[in-house]
């Protein structure tokens, strides 16, 4: 969709992170994306329009910009992350392999939002048309390789798990909490909760902050600091205050980049409340290589990072009842939870980028040669 290094988001974070991997396994990789080229850009990205552009001149361009790419380095593979950016491609592609990397079904995800009927089902109709012509599918955990198989009749032969990464290094803050607490200006005395979250209805946040009058009764001086933004961002100040937890829930807004592992380091435990359609839940795995505990809800993915390092992480259900007891529950028993280092080797040996790009680079070469 976008350079991750212009627009920040989960897809672009991890499309950025797959061609780093990727590039280092030895593979030639070619990038197409929309944005703006910089001093910084990895010499392997090619940005085929400015992000402002309408959709019309985006898809154009990226229409161009593969088809002169195919016809003067040719290609072994053609892999793409966006269905709309996918569809003017198709006739393009001819005999060669084309795999699909599924972050979400994006019309669920637009009728989850409010997204009117017609926009829903005109989405839904450009996925089935990409996903027909996809050879190989890349999905993020089982619980989207089952709205694959059901909610679009792929066929489980077609479907290959590969988890989401993270660059554990980057993560890996050398500090103490206290340290990263310092370094943000937040209180060292208080148990402090963070959520990383775009501010949108599918998240959860709203029983997040409900489940916080909960949580107060057993820890009176808990904190929950909220990072994102989003159109919710009024709602939620006002949810806030109507709940009485104003001491209790603050909104930071956006956080930089460079800030994040800090943020994840300097707290007791991060969130991540989702009520429905979460893949995988990159911030969850961020938190961990930071050596940080996450409690997550058990929607989609979210339960498949967490279960292998301890099941207590993963609450009874998405309500705010349940989300407040597990919390009030590891709060109580911040010992009990696994280690800084246990968290962070746990990320490094199961999601660390070099190991997801290998296993990413095993279907490509499992397609190529099947083709």
């Amino acid at each position: 969709m976008g350079w991750f290094g212009e627009e920040p988001g989960g897809l672009n974070r991890m499309y950025a992170g797959l061609l780093s991997g990727l590039t280092r396994t030895g593979a030639t990789v070619r990038g197409l994306v929309a944005g703006s080229a910089s001093a910084d850009s990895p010499g392997n990205i090619e940005y085929f329009a400015q992000r402002s552009a309408s959709a019309l001149c985006r898809l154009r361009a990226c229409r161009a910009a593969v088809s002169n790419t195919l016809r003067t380095e040719g290609a072994d593979v053609i892999a793409a992350h966006f269905a709309p950016y996918a569809l003017p491609l198709l006739d393009l592609l001819g005999p060669l392999p084309f795999v699909f990397h599924f972050h979400g079904p994006w019309a669920g995800e637009s009728r989850a939002e409010g997204d009117g009927s017609l926009s829903v089902a005109m989405k839904r109709a450009i996925e089935r048309r990409v996903y027909r012509r996809a050879d190989r599918f890349v999905v993020l955990s089982e619980a989207f390789a089952s709205i694959l198989q059901h909610q679009y009749g792929i066929p489980l032969e077609r479907i290959f798990i590969v988890p989401g990464g993270v660059d554990a290094d980057r993560y890996a803050v050398k500090a103490t909490r206290e340290a990263a607490r310092e370094h943000l200006q937040l209180p060292q005395d208080r148990p402090l909760i963070v959520s990383v979250r775009r501010l949108i209805r599918r998240v959860g946040l709203e029983g997040l902050i409900d489940a916080m009058r909960e949580v107060r009764r057993s820890a009176p001086d808990a904190l929950l600091l909220i990072a994102g933004r989003g159109p919710l961002a009024a709602e939620l100040e006002a949810r806030i205050a109507a709940r009485g937890v104003a001491d209790h829930v603050r909104l930071l807004g956006f956080v930089p980049e460079e800030e994040l592992p800090w943020l994840y380091r300097a707290a007791d435990v991060s969130v991540m409340p989702s009520v429905t359609l979460e893949g995988f839940g990159l911030p969850t795995i961020e938190s961990l290589a930071a050596g940080t505990p996450a409690v997550v809800t058990p929607v989609g993915g979210l339960p498949e990072t967490v279960m292998e390092l301890d099941p207590v992480l993963v609450t009874a259900n998405c309500g705010a009842p349940a989300i407040a007891d597990t919390l009030s529950f590891v709060l109580r028993d911040l010992e009990g939870l696994p280690a800084t280092e246990t968290c962070a080797r746990f990320v490094r040996e199961n999601f660390d980028w070099p190991v997801i790009a290998r296993k990413v680079l095993a279907v490509y070469e499992h397609e190529q040669a099947m083709s």
